[in-house]
């Protein structure tokens, strides 16, 4: 694979006003070379997607600050990696997120109001209002849970790349995790498998350069979280995580070495954190003066704009036109999932067994009783 140029480093940012955005570097003559004879298509395709996660992460964000939703993780800065991603995939793949991959489950074709769903936690919600928002499961776009224990997620997608081989399936398996996740023990227990059985996996180290609030220079000493693959006989590449031409051009390229059964790839897509890390986060306590400066000018939305700009495609009033339109999509499937009730209290007891055993129909009868036979 060919070495992409990640962005700048923002360790030691300067102080002062923020710089302006940087924009993405290409023109129509590069964008069709390396996108194809359909690149607008592929352009503008990328625009939505990233545009659609950036309009949902807004009207979330805000929905969990006015106490509407318990908790949201947003994902704002790392539009260029989910949507690069996602299109470099294909139907037969399935994804094992990190944190904060949901909208790749969405461009795959996860219903909006079913995630909303989801993240209110209601009688709608497949998981029943069990699991924290943020973590959906979708097994329609082979999408699978996440569990916030970090790496997790990373055995488990090998695993099922070894499933896939045995039943030579067309599809690969697709693990993200974040810089941090690279300190867990499965994180080198995957890789290692995954390199001896020689597995059709995709690993992708999302590196926003901050686990929380741990910065990178004191996760590892590695110049890299890339050259960590070549341990387990792994080739390993970084990206820039801001540039979603880069990103999805990266992966496509992982993804047809690994399915032509040259084995196991690592991309490590080195990006900028936007927001905090969560609804619960205050970066203002551990980021550097000045770091957020340099976060916005890496912006991949700001630098996909500033090249269209450029190239003289999309131009800003048909730009505002997409946004309008995700806007009233995301609103319209907030007001259709927030008016649902909560999970049933007697949804407890379904959904564990197919057939309940007697410890659990003793549980029920008890709680009915005492429930005096009206569930709320």
């Amino acid at each position: 694979m060919t070495e992409a140029r990640p962005p700048p480093s923002a360790a030691t940012p300067s102080p002062g006003p923020a710089p302006s955005t940087v924009p993405l570097p290409y023109g129509k003559a590069e964008l069709e070379k390396r996108l194809g004879g359909d690149w607008e298509a592929r352009v503008r395709a990328m625009y939505h997607g990233m545009l659609f996660g950036r309009v949902l992460d807004t009207r979330m964000l805000a929905l969990q600050r006015q106490g509407r939703v318990a908790f949201y993780g947003p994902a704002t800065g790392q539009e260029a990696t989910t949507v690069g991603a996602a299109l470099a995939m294909t139907p037969e793949d399935w994804v094992f997120p990190g944190l904060r991959e949901q909208l790749v489950a969405l461009l795959r074709g996860l219903n909006l109001t079913l995630y909303l769903h989801h993240l209110f936690g209601n009688d709608l919600d497949t998981a029943r209002g069990r699991q924290m928002p943020c973590h959906p499961s979708a097994r329609e776009v082979h999408y699978v849970s996440m569990s916030s224990t970090i790496g997790t997620q990373i055995i488990h997608a090998v695993g099922f790349a070894y499933g896939l081989r045995l039943r030579k399936s067309p599809g690969i398996s697709w693990t993200f995790f974040g810089d941090g996740a690279t300190s867990a023990v499965d994180f080198h227990t995957g890789l290692n498998f995954a390199g001896v059985y020689d597995l059709p996996v995709l690993f992708v180290c999302t590196n926003n350069q901050w686990a929380i609030s741990v910065p990178n220079d004191k996760q590892t000493a590695s110049a890299t979280f890339a050259q960590k693959s070549e341990a387990y006989g792994i080739p390993g590449s970084r990206v820039d995580g801001t540039d979603v031409v880069d990103v999805f051009c990266a992966l496509r390229e992982a993804r047809a070495e690994i399915a032509q059964g040259k084995g196991p790839r690592l991309v490590e897509s080195v990006l900028y954190r936007l927001t905090p890390h969560s609804s619960s986060d205050d970066p203002s306590r551990y980021q550097p003066k000045g770091w957020m400066d340099k976060a916005r000018s890496m912006d991949p939305v700001g630098r996909f704009e500033a090249m269209l700009d450029r190239i003289g495609v999309l131009a800003p009033s048909e730009r505002e036109k997409v946004q309008a339109e995700l806007d009233a999509r995301v609103r319209s499937a907030i007001q259709e999932a927030e008016v649902m009730p909560p999970p049933r209290t007697d949804s407890l007891f379904e959904d564990t067994y197919k057939v309940p055993f007697w410890p659990l129909t003793e549980e029920r009868e008890s709680f009915d009783k005492e429930q005096g036979g009206n569930f709320p």
